[in-house]
């Protein structure tokens, strides 16, 4: 039963994109149907679905790419789970995927290429208005999270309540946040759960008292008025990433057809080439 409830959940998201691809498009007859996205070379125009926490980095490539490159038009299809997205891949819906985790056996139906493309750190930080308070010990961060501590006065800040921002369990943040921080213990009901990542920091940056979890790269491209805290006094910084001081980071990988278009291989060698790693690193992502 789990495995048929898996199968049409998976179903239900790859109908929800191709409802989501088919918006601007005309409708196929029986006797003209439609050409696959990643056979198509005379193909101008690069489809890519990715997970709210993934797409971004793609946004960034696609942009600098299509300024050099003006018969090439790249569409993003609605942001879903990584999951999603590989399924639409494997139907033909999109041309790439973005994904926050690996290749899983079962997502692989030996047509996809899997590449990891960057590091992203995710960093805890609070609504701009959260003073006296810019570090946090893992029982500290736990006992925010699980209602023990309530009030930023308890840590050192002014009184005010503070307001927990969180992602569902099964999103890439919340298992790092576990993995790293959390453990297993349950988070309190009180926490306002948010299912996408854009929507945490809209909120975050427009609730005083707020706290959550996001990526660090977003808060360097958008340049975002935020407390960015150390945790066990260890800044969210590259340099501590690469020293191994800090290790809550997120996979950044994309998959794509093993037989792409030539539009769609053009893109990708973009993608992966020394100035797609600069554009990378200039926008707080850590190139592969």
């Amino acid at each position: 039963m789990q495995k048929i409830a898996h199968s049409m959940t998976i179903g239900c998201i790859v109908l929800g994109l191709c409802s989501c691809a088919l918006i601007n498009s005309t409708t196929p007859t029986a006797s003209n149907p439609p050409a696959s996205p990643t056979n198509s070379l005379d193909q101008k125009i690069i489809k890519i679905g990715g997970s709210s926490s993934t797409a971004t980095v793609l946004k960034l490539l696609a942009q600098a790419y299509q300024a050099q490159n003006n018969n090439i038009k790249i569409e993003f299809i609605s942001n879903t789970q990584s999951e999603g997205t590989i399924a639409a891949l494997k139907n033909g819906i999109i041309d790439i995927a973005s994904s926050s985790h690996k290749l899983k056996p079962e997502e692989n139906n030996g047509q996809i290429q899997d590449r990891e493309l960057a590091k992203d750190m995710l960093l805890v930080a609070t609504n701009n208005s959260v003073k006296g308070v810019t570090n946090l010990s893992t029982q500290q961060l736990k006992a925010i999270y699980q209602g023990d501590i309530t009030n930023w006065q308890e840590l050192g800040g002014a009184n005010a309540n503070i307001i927990v921002l969180d992602r569902p369990e099964d999103e890439s943040a919340k298992k790092l946040l576990r993995k790293y921080y959390l453990g297993a213990d349950k988070t309190s009901t009180k926490a306002i759960i948010l299912n996408k990542e854009g929507e945490l920091i809209e909120t975050l940056k427009n609730t005083p008292n707020s706290i959550g979890a996001f990526s660090s790269a977003y808060s360097v491209i958008n340049q975002l008025p935020i407390n960015r805290l150390s945790l066990n006094d260890v800044a969210p910084t590259i340099e501590n990433f690469k020293s191994g001081k800090y290790q809550m980071v997120r996979y950044i990988g994309i998959n794509w057809n093993k037989k792409p278009s030539v539009p769609t291989q053009n893109f990708i060698n973009f993608i992966f080439s020394e100035e797609g790693n600069k554009i990378l690193q200039k926008n707080g992502f850590i190139p592969n």
